[in-house]
């Protein structure tokens, strides 16, 4: 029985080498991303070990000594951690719960616009802030929000405030302009995904409503939503992993000396205790944690998900 397989095998071989060849270019396209994915995403995995150890930048990692869960029992007890933990999933939350929807209804109002001008003029000046780096608009931020600033000004002009306030200095302020900042950069860019999965529906569907007697309003309800339901759960699926993230780049030029008790995130505490104290271990744990934490909340996440409406990641 043996005798007739090899030659089948053989030409499926070739078959293969064949098709491999025709398509070289695309392979070779696929082995360099394959590449670049192994040396920047694997390959400094091996660093994960210095968690473990008592590691200095002068000595090779292999020399550094073991210390097992030490620096993991460090960070537990810091005093620090009850403020940061606060801090990060506070804001973290407020950002999903507010800067999760409004994509969403942007998209769906978006999708709505008769005028293709206009719906063109829209998305491209709620694009534009996606390009601008958060030093830039950290810059802005801090001359619109000083006590000297446009915001001041306009608030005293319509009698709603009587002084001016240094909004940057304040703690209390720190989460809304957080967060309203974040809303503010990437609102259009995050509603690109929904427009696509939205021209995606099906329009047949759409004629069926209005020959039915559904309003727009109906139809973005009972037909636009549902149509795109599959691609807002895999978004959120990833939002929710992602809680412990408080967009670092944004925090670090937002945050000052004044409002340290509410932009101590764990991202901000990661860099200071590492780069800046040279706790390159000790960082590392902390790092560590937050990505088995969020490996967790991706696994409950996607779990919930399957469960409820049998959309899930894998």
């Amino acid at each position: 029985m043996a005798q007739p397989e090899a030659p089948a095998a053989a030409g499926k071989r070739n078959l293969l080498l064949k098709k491999l060849l025709s398509q070289k270019y695309l392979q070779v396209m696929a082995l360099l991303g394959v590449a670049w994915m192994i040396i920047f995403n694997y390959i400094p995995m091996y660093g994960i070990i210095i968690a473990f150890k008592q590691y200095v930048i002068t000595r090779p990692i292999s020399e550094a000594p073991w210390v097992g869960l030490e620096h993991f029992k460090a960070f537990f007890e810091d005093e620090d951690l009850p403020r940061v933990i606060w801090n990060t999933i506070g804001i973290s939350m407020i950002k999903l719960i507010i800067g999760f929807p409004l994509p969403i209804l942007f998209a769906l109002f978006l999708n709505e616009l008769r005028s293709i001008r206009m719906k063109k003029a829209v998305q491209t000046i709620s694009y534009l802030p996606h390009f601008l780096s958060w030093v830039i608009l950290g810059g802005i931020l801090a001359t619109w929000l000083a006590d000297v600033g446009i915001i001041n000004h306009i608030l005293m002009a319509l009698h709603v405030i009587d002084e001016p306030i240094s909004y940057l200095a304040e703690p209390k302020y720190f989460w809304g302009i957080v967060v309203a900042s974040d809303i503010w950069k990437e609102l259009g860019w995050s509603a690109i995904i929904y427009l696509a999965a939205i021209a995606g529906v099906s329009p047949d569907l759409h004629e069926a409503a209005t020959i039915d007697g559904a309003g727009r309003f109906k139809r973005m309800w009972h037909v636009t939503l549902p149509g795109i339901r599959s691609t807002i759960t895999i978004l959120l699926i990833l939002a929710v992993s992602g809680i412990l993230n408080s967009n670092f780049d944004q925090i670090l030029v937002l945050r000052n000396s004044l409002n340290e008790s509410a932009s101590s995130v764990i991202d901000v505490y990661v860099y200071q205790t590492g780069l800046v104290n040279n706790r390159f271990s000790y960082s590392t744990a902390v790092g560590l944690i937050k990505s088995l934490i969020a490996l967790v909340l991706l696994l409950i996440a996607n779990s919930a998900s399957k469960r409820i409406n049998g959309t899930s990641l894998f």
